[in-house]
C-alpha cells in the first residue's frame, strides 16, 4: 500500500483532484483500513491469494480463491465500463489482478508500477496484455520499461541521514515484526547488556511486542548499562531512519526504497518466503553499489549477527561510504515520475 498512496498523494498535489482517484483492492488486506484513513475511495472485494502448496487444505482455499477471483472479475469488468476510468494503475499482488485483467479486456490504458527486482506474476501478466511497465530497479527484461524507483512517502523521502551518539542500531521486522529479527534483538541485548557506547531500537511488532517484552523483563539485571527500546510499532519511521547508524531489517520492496533514499547503512536479511526470491534480488541492488550487506533468512543467528553489525557501528567511515552508495541509487522523486507516466499515458489515449 506504500507505493499505491505515494502515487495517489502525489497526484494530488499535482492538481489532480482526490475524490477522481478511487482504489480496488482486497476485503481482508491493509487496504482496508488504510485507504479511507488516507482520505481516499475504496472498492473492496472478497479475493485471496494462490496457496503455494499442494496440502489438501490449501489446495481446497486456492480453489475457492479461483471462484472468488472470477466474480471479482466480473464485478471490475462492470465497474470500469460503467465508470471510464482515464487510466488503470496496478501496483501488484492478487488484489490488484481483476481489476487490472478487466482494464486490458475492455483496452483501457493501463500503467503497471513494479516494486521488486523480481516482478511478480501479476504485472507480468499485465504487461504482456499491453500495461506500460514502470519498476523500481535497472536491468528490467521489460523493453519498455521506465525506470522510476519505488514511490514512498512524502515525509520519509523529506528524511534525512544523521544519526545521533552513540550510534543506535534500528531493528525492525515491518508493521507486523519478524520472529527470526527478534530473536537477534534480544540476542544482542544479552550480547551487549554492558555496553554504553552503542544503543537499540527494536520495533517488535504488535503481535511480537508482549512476548519479547516477558523475554527482555527476563534478560534484564541491575547492572545492566546497554540503552535497549523495544516498542511494538514505530510510528516515526523518517525519524528513525534519519538518527539511526545502522538498520537491521527485511528486504521488502518499500523498505529497500526508503533506506536507499535517506541514505541508511543496512544489514538486510531477506526473507526466504518471499516469492521468486525476490527479497533477495531487492537486497543484491544496495549490496553491489556497497551501501549493505546480506545474512541468509537461515543463517540469521545472534553469534552470525552480532560481529557484523558491530563492526559497523564501530567504523563511522565505513557506515558514512555505504550512506553515499545508498543514495546513489534513492529516488525520492518516483512518485512523481509514475504520476507523469500515467498523465502521460492519459493523454495519448485522449
Amino acid at each position: 500500500m506504500t507505493p499505491a498512496l505515494a502515487i495517489a498523494d502525489a497526484l494530488v498535489a499535482r492538481g489532480h483532484a482526490r475524490d477522481a482517484i478511487r482504489f480496488v483492492g482486497a476485503e481482508r488486506g491493509l487496504e482496508a483500513r488504510a485507504v479511507p484513513a488516507a482520505g481516499y475511495e475504496v472498492e473492496l472485494l472478497a479475493l485471496d491469494g494462490i496457496q503455494r502448496s499442494f496440502a489438501p487444505r490449501a489446495l481446497l482455499r486456492s480453489l475457492r480463491a479461483v471462484v472468488a477471483f472470477v466474480g471479482a472479475l466480473g464485478h471490475c469488468v462492470r465497474t470500469l465500463r460503467r465508470d471510464r476510468p482515464r487510466v488503470v494503475v496496478g501496483v501488484g499482488g492478487y488484489a490488484s489482478a481483476p481489476c487490472v485483467l478487466a482494464a486490458r479486456l475492455l483496452r483501457l490504458p493501463t500503467v503497471v508500477h513494479e516494486q521488486n527486482a523480481v516482478p511478480g506474476v501479476v504485472n507480468r501478466m499485465a504487461v504482456r496484455l499491453g500495461a506500460l511497465p514502470a519498476v523500481s530497479f535497472p536491468g528490467s527484461h521489460w523493453k519498455r520499461a521506465l525506470v522510476t524507483g519505488n514511490p514512498i512517502r512524502a515525509d520519509v523521502a523529506a528524511a534525512s541521514w544523521h544519526p545521533t551518539s552513540p550510534p543506535q542500531l534500528a531493528v525492525v521486522g515491518g508493521s507486523l515484526g519478524a520472529g527470526r529479527l527478534n530473536e537477534v534483538a534480544l540476542g544482542l541485548y544479552d550480547h551487549w547488556r554492558a555496553r554504553t557506547d552503542v544503543a537499540i531500537r527494536h520495533v517488535a511488532g504488535p503481535r511480537n511486542v508482549d512476548g519479547c517484552r516477558t523475554r527482555l523483563d527476563a534478560l534484564r539485571r541491575p547492572e545492566d548499562r546497554l540503552a535497549y527500546e523495544l516498542v511494538d510499532f514505530e510510528h516515526d519511521m523518517p525519524a528513525l531512519y534519519a538518527r539511526s547508524a545502522l538498520v537491521l531489517c527485511r528486504s521488502g520492496a518499500t523498505t529497500v526504497a526508503e533506506v536507499a533514499a535517506v541514505g541508511v547503512p543496512a544489514v538486510f536479511v531477506p526473507w526466504s518466503g518471499a516469492a521468486e526470491g525476490q527479497q533477495d534480488a531487492n537486497a543484491g541492488a544496495l549490496v553491489a553499489a556497497g551501501a549493505a550487506l546480506v545474512v541468509s533468512d537461515a543463517s540469521c543467528t545472534v553469534e552470525t549477527v552480532a560481529p557484523i553489525v558491530g563492526a559497523l557501528l564501530d567504523d563511522p567511515g565505513r557506515r558514512d561510504a555505504m550512506s553515499a552508495a545508498a543514495r546513489t541509487l534513492g529516488r525520492p522523486d518516483a512518485a512523481a515520475l509514475v504520476c507523469a507516466l500515467i498523465e502521460e499515458c492519459a493523454r495519448d489515449a485522449a
